[in-house]
């Protein structure tokens, strides 16, 4: 860049998901700026994926890849700080934001009364009976187009005004507008805290800092206390295997796990792709191993961390997630016999 010398920026357009593991292992520090908390999510399981625990359940201080989260909301904003292993990590503290807002179906169905109305009867009524079968992306721009064309022609059954495809993706996205006065603050707090990590010349935030200025201005910083059973930035969910148990059937297994709920899992031991759901070429590539041995897949290690990317399914709501898996093969010399839940 021409106003800071040495900084290289490399852009790449395509969704989080599409990058494997070992493009985000390159990284010493992880900034967010994301606009959904399924996208944190995902970020936050990838970077804790990276930490790795002692004999004593202790974080490799070698291992922690730290991040830097901040958000805004309209007036309202917070930035914290997330070292894996050490602070709460995203999935520590997911109580702190608030469900999303969501309208009675009868409304939509039979007496809408403003235009986000008519928008959540296209998106979540209409396309399911028109599109049976078919999931709806949010940023496919001819699935928003879609929406908001039938959205316009509900507002227009009912004398509703204010659809317009801007607000159609507001509501889809649950998207606030952005301030600028807001925008800057927040960044500006995020620029710190990456500059403290990065040059080790002053003491993290401890870790949360919200900013309110809807009315007059007021800031706070709340130390959170990490989750010592998260499933995200804990050891990993210990797994007890049989050394026959072959990769197909591992990953069956992690549907009906009671503390992983995932269904349709790509598999990844030390940056190796074992199993790939996605894309065609990669899954056809992979699909071999399927038949295999998962010990003969891990080098016939007794002992090892997994990683799995699939759709999670929680509280009756799925999304895109990635799991540290603490696998333990049974009947291995060097392996004692372990009671977990969940184990085969």
């Amino acid at each position: 860049m021409e106003r800071v010398s040495g900084v290289n920026i490399v852009p790449h357009f395509c969704r989080i998901e599409d990058k494997d593991i070992e493009f985000y292992s390159d990284f010493n520090i992880i900034a967010l700026g994301l606009d959904s908390i399924e996208a944190r999510s995902y970020i936050n399981a990838v970077a804790c994926s990276f930490l790795e625990y002692d004999s004593d359940d202790n974080p490799r201080e070698e291992s922690m890849k730290p991040m830097v989260d901040g958000g805004t909301e309209g007036f309202k904003g917070h930035a914290r700080v997330i070292v894996p292993g050490v602070t709460p990590c995203f999935e520590c503290t997911i109580w702190l934001f608030p469900p999303q807002v969501k309208f009675p179906l009868c409304t939509l169905a039979e007496t809408p009364r403003n235009a986000a109305h008519c928008i959540e009867y296209a998106h979540l009524i209409k396309w399911d009976e028109v599109h049976s079968g078919k999931a709806f992306d949010p940023d496919n721009p001819d699935h928003m187009k879609w929406v908001y064309d039938e959205a316009v022609k509900r507002a227009e059954l009912f004398g509703i005004p204010g659809v317009t495809y801007s607000h159609t993706q507001g509501v889809v996205k649950n998207i606030i507008p952005a301030i600028a006065s807001t925008n800057a603050i927040i960044s500006a707090a995020c620029a710190l805290e990456t500059l403290k990590i990065a040059s080790g010349f002053s003491k993290t935030l401890s870790n949360y800092l919200t900013y309110n200025g809807v009315e007059g201005l007021h800031t706070k910083v709340t130390e959170f206390v990490k989750d010592k059973d998260c499933l995200v930035c804990g050891p990993g969910v210990l797994i007890e295997l049989d050394a026959t148990v072959t990769l197909r059937k591992f990953i069956d297994m992690l549907e009906e796990h009671p503390k992983l709920l995932m269904s349709k899992a790509s598999i990844t031991y030390r940056g190796k792709n074992l199993y790939m759901q996605a894309p065609p070429i990669l899954e056809e590539m992979t699909r071999s191993n399927l038949n295999l041995p998962l010990y003969d897949l891990m080098d016939k290690i007794p002992k090892d961390i997994l990683h799995a990317t699939g759709t999670i399914n929680k509280d009756n709501k799925k999304s895109t997630g990635l799991r540290k898996l603490d696998v333990v093969f049974k009947g291995i010399d060097g392996v004692a016999d372990m009671d977990m839940a969940g184990g085969a």
